[in-house]
């Protein structure tokens, strides 16, 4: 599941031709927009990856500067690049998707992880809390794993990843096996209603750290294929014929009845529910018009602490949005009891 996954995407594509109409003017091009921590702040170093992935070597071209960059709307050469990517950054020894499924960008997903990893910091006397005492869920992991692989490759945490979609979860057991050192430290889990974002997920007498949520944007198919065709003819300056998703995705990921809105606002809901077995929760929020009924529905919903925070990819602007239902006492109990390292 995913936010405006698309839009990031075309997003991101118009990121890297900026950075690299920029390139004669300054010897680096730094993504300043993204965590500091992030590995991705920098210009790929392409001639690295293609050592981990050598067929990458095929996508590679020069664009009108004479400097090498990838043909970001070929799927195959997004998949190439993240593969090469999480094997040259985060460990993995291989990674692959089934056709048609998203191919999010890494970037974008390892600046959730260290976003959310600072708001667990500041009830952590200013440290990232580490290591698998870290419970995290990750709700619609999707084919790819790709935040399970980051949080445990740069923090150390375990994670359940829940997938409505069986043939997401059959690939994502599949990353599991193909890489001995997640065993033991990633689960995958089938969400059985669509409608149940927790129940049926989290266990009897289960605990998580934190939640983490990409939700579908669009409220249809249509929906997301006229977005997509929109931001193509304006990313191409012409009128394209066929919509081809460079990053893939599938009815599940890309929309749902009622769109990001009715989503976010039913796990809202949901995990009202679950108060005293989540420290915090969160989730992306792609459409700033949303924000205004995602935050009365938290305060509904009685919420000890909500706080919003500003991401940035490419020329996108998005942002997370935290809630927990825990009193600060509560808070520093949790801590206490699970954080030790």
């Amino acid at each position: 599941m995913v936010q405006d996954e698309i839009g990031f995407c075309l997003s991101y594509l118009r990121s890297q031709s900026f950075q690299e109409s920029m390139s004669e003017k300054k010897a680096t091009s730094t993504k300043t927009r993204l965590h500091q921590r992030n590995k991705h702040r920098e210009r790929y170093d392409l001639s690295l990856l293609i050592e981990r992935v050598p067929e990458l070597s095929n996508f590679v071209t020069k664009n009108k500067h004479g400097n090498e960059t990838v043909d970001f709307f070929n799927p195959d050469a997004v998949k190439a690049l993240n593969k090469a990517l999480l094997m040259q950054h985060y460990g993995v020894q291989d990674w692959d998707i089934p056709t048609g499924y998203l191919c999010p960008p890494i970037p974008g997903r390892a600046d959730y992880i260290h976003h959310i990893a600072d708001v667990l910091a500041v009830r952590n006397f200013g440290t990232v809390p580490t290591g698998e005492n870290i419970r995290c869920l990750d709700i619609g992991t999707g084919a790819n794993l790709v935040y399970p692989i980051i949080g445990n490759s740069e923090y150390g945490w375990s994670f359940v990843g829940s997938d409505i979609d069986p043939v997401a979860a059959e690939s994502a057991q599949s990353i599991l096996k193909s890489n001995p050192q997640l065993e033991g430290k990633v689960e995958v889990r089938i969400q059985k209603k669509v409608d149940e974002t927790f129940f049926g997920i989290i266990q009897k007498g289960e605990k998580f750290d934190l939640t983490i949520c990409n939700p579908p944007f669009h409220a249809s198919a249509e929906d997301a294929l006229a977005g997509s065709q929109r931001k193509l003819n304006n990313l191409k300056g012409e009128k394209v014929k066929e919509v081809e998703l460079n990053f893939g995705g599938t009815n599940g990921e890309l929309w749902t009845e009622g769109g990001e809105k009715a989503f976010i606002l039913r796990m809202i809901r949901q995990s009202s529910q679950f108060a005293k077995r989540c420290c915090y929760f969160s989730t992306l929020v792609s459409k700033q018009s949303n924000v205004k009924h995602i935050e009365a529905a938290l305060k509904q919903a009685g919420v000890m602490e909500q706080r919003t925070i500003p991401m940035g990819q490419g020329n996108k602007t998005s942002r997370i949005i935290v809630w927990s239902f825990m009193k600060k006492f509560e808070r520093k109990e949790w801590v206490a009891e699970r954080w030790k390292s």
